[in-house]
């Protein structure tokens, strides 16, 4: 699976505006949805780049869009204001309703940088709705546009998935369906936090291993495992792809078998490099790709970040798949992912959280 990659938006080419407005609505619509506001012409000029860039394919192992790209029309803007993801897009000058509408959203410093080529695309964040995500695409040229799509798709689709992420934690973390008291037990044993919805459930808790099992909803067509794994006394030389395979690959066969213990999981394709990212400000690595049941009756996408703790001199494994053969999955493994994200050690997490979390434990 492909996976944006993570890169600093703070570019020439890419400017950032957030609004501050408290009593902005949800945005609405589906997280996978992009709303492209072109003029029909121009659009037919753009389309090729952005289908290419936002509607890459990604395989679950079944072929899934990136995103979904949806023209309209420039007088149904009202209508589709709300929606979480846009993109409204011309050249700076070219005469179109589209063209001279995003004239008007913009102050002259910005027009004179997209006049120059200087820019072609500003982000504006919660812009008509709370959590949405705005772009405004233009260059002096039909080209020039298409050109820096191309250049910055990367950093396009990177800037629409954190908004997404944003939106799910909102969803995800809710304090409705956390498990707490499991969340203070990790805390006060292991000395991490991980956010635990309570339809997870403690699969396996190996203390001699270093390896916790997080599992929802066993044996049904919708599964999604989580584990937790760590290695004190540890070298960032560590953090490479052969011992991410390796690691990996001797936890899930002595952990994740099937029933009568024939059969365990493993990565099918080892046809990835993994990404170097900023994990709360920890190193790791990032690494998507698909695993199998070794009788290959079962797979599904999976996502891992290893991550070093230089203070405590420990690397943590995090990881989730999920089995899922009769559901799209892009979506699925973005909530995995999203809890994934709210792990914490205990030095990161605020005294208050701290004393609160520990206040659970029996």
């Amino acid at each position: 699976m492909k996976r944006f990659i993570f890169f600093s938006l703070i570019l020439l080419s890419l400017l950032t505006i957030s609004s501050c407005d408290s009593n902005l609505k949800p945005a609405r619509g589906d997280e996978d949805e992009i709303i492209v506001i072109a003029d029909s012409s121009e659009y037919e000029a753009f389309k090729h780049s952005l289908q290419q860039v936002f509607e890459k394919t990604i395989n679950t192992p079944q072929p899934e869009k990136l995103f979904n790209l949806r023209r309209i029309r420039f007088d149904e803007l009202n209508k589709y204001q709300s929606r979480k993801n846009i993109i409204i897009i011309a050249p700076i000058n070219s005469g179109s309703s589209v063209s001279k509408y995003i004239a008007t959203l913009l102050d002259p410093a910005a027009k004179k940088k997209m006049e120059n080529g200087e820019a072609a695309f500003i982000i504006k964040y919660n812009f008509w709705a709370d959590g949405q995500i705005v772009m405004l695409m233009s260059a002096p040229t039909v080209e020039e546009v298409e050109f820096a799509i191309l250049n910055h798709g990367d950093k396009l689709t990177y800037a629409l998935q954190k908004q997404s992420d944003k939106r799910l934690m909102k969803y995800v973390y809710n304090s409705k369906y956390e498990n707490r008291p499991l969340e203070g037990k990790f805390l006060k044993n292991y000395g991490w936090y991980i956010f635990s919805q309570v339809d997870y459930v403690l699969a396996v808790e190996r203390p001699e291993d270093n390896f916790i099992w997080l599992r929802r909803s066993p044996d049904t067509a919708m599964e999604r495992w989580i584990f937790v794994h760590w290695i004190d006394n540890a070298s960032p030389e560590y953090l490479n792809k052969d011992s991410i395979i390796s690691l990996r690959n001797r936890l899930t066969q002595k952990y994740y078998r099937t029933s009568d213990d024939s059969y365990f999981v493993e990565i099918a394709d080892s046809a990835f490099t993994p990404v170097e990212v900023n994990f709360q400000n920890s190193y790791a690595l990032f690494t998507q790709g698909l695993w199998r049941m070794t009788d290959m009756y079962m797979g599904g996408p999976f996502i891992n970040y290893t991550i070093y703790d230089e203070k405590a001199r420990r690397i943590y494994m995090l990881d989730g798949s999920i089995f899922a053969p009769r559901y799209f999955k892009r979506r699925i493994i973005q909530q995995v992912d999203v809890i994934l994200q709210s792990f914490r050690t205990k030095n990161q997490l605020d005294m208050q959280v701290l004393e609160d979390l520990l206040g659970e434990v029996n």
